[in-house]
């Protein structure tokens, strides 16, 4: 019996659909979710991020010129990101914060994170996280709207970015299953920071739109969240021996709240 021809390599369209299909809501047809798929899914996770962060953009910008204020704004912005995730990525930063509070081994701690109630760590974080994002957007919304529709993208981007990276070569999944299992280490390490200096020239190019001061602090304002997150990644890889979806849900929120943060930074 002859042996069946190996699949075609994946296309850059079916990098994209397996992004889409796994960091959205948004009605993708994902037709290959083999680990080629997920390496070009990762890799093109920022451009998932360029989307999510202009429909919270477009969302607040809409706000502010139907007359909300811009808290109303900031809260409407920052509602889309989760809208678009069904919650997932606030649902797996609940239970990365529940799994390391508990203090317990890995295994224990990889257990409660399975579990489908929050416990008071993760409550407490998602409270902070969530008031912290609205008050930076609210903030940034005040000083003007373009500075607004600006710092919604750019977290939104720096978000997927950090999942990017923690998706690189030599971070180990925690468990044999799950998203996790799926894409760790897909992404060459090689390839993970040429797409994160992309997306940094990208940031500081957006931010001189406002003038030069405005592009250093952008692109300043990425790099503090993708170190914010390779510092949660590796925590998190200490603790529980590798990566899991909770963790790239808590990496992705822990990246967009620094950024935000960071943007109101400096005057």
């Amino acid at each position: 019996m002859s042996t069946p021809p190996p699949p075609p390599p994946p296309s850059a369209a079916d990098g994209l659909r397996f992004a889409f299909g796994t960091l959205t809501v948004l009605p993708v047809r994902v037709t290959r979710w083999d680990r080629e798929a997920a390496r070009g899914g990762m890799l093109g996770a920022p451009a998932v991020g360029l989307v999510v962060g202009g429909c919270a953009a477009g969302l607040g910008l809409l706000a502010l010129f139907l007359g909300a204020g811009p808290l109303l704004a900031a809260v409407a912005s920052a509602a889309v990101p989760a809208v678009l995730t069904r919650g997932l990525h606030l649902d797996g930063l609940a239970d990365t914060a529940d799994g390391l509070g508990s203090g317990k081994p890995a295994e224990d701690a990889l257990r409660i994170m399975k579990q489908s109630d929050i416990g008071p760590f993760g409550v407490l974080t998602l409270v902070l996280v969530l008031l912290a994002q609205v008050a930076a957007l609210a903030q940034l919304y005040g000083a003007s709207w373009v500075r607004g529709a600006l710092a919604a993208v750019t977290a939104a981007v720096a978000a997927r970015l950090a999942l990017t990276l923690a998706a690189r070569s030599g971070v180990p999944a925690a468990r044999p299953e799950g998203l996790g299992a799926a894409v760790a280490g897909v992404v060459p390490a090689q390839g993970a920071f040429a797409v994160a200096a992309a997306c940094t020239a990208a940031a500081a190019a957006s931010g001189a739109l406002l003038g030069p001061y405005d592009a250093v602090r952008t692109a300043v304002a990425v790099l503090l969240a993708l170190g914010a997150a390779e510092l949660l990644l590796r925590h998190c890889t200490r603790r529980f021996g590798g990566i899991t979806g909770d963790v790239f849900g808590g990496l992705a929120e822990t990246a967009a709240t620094t950024a935000l943060v960071a943007l109101c930074l400096g005057g």
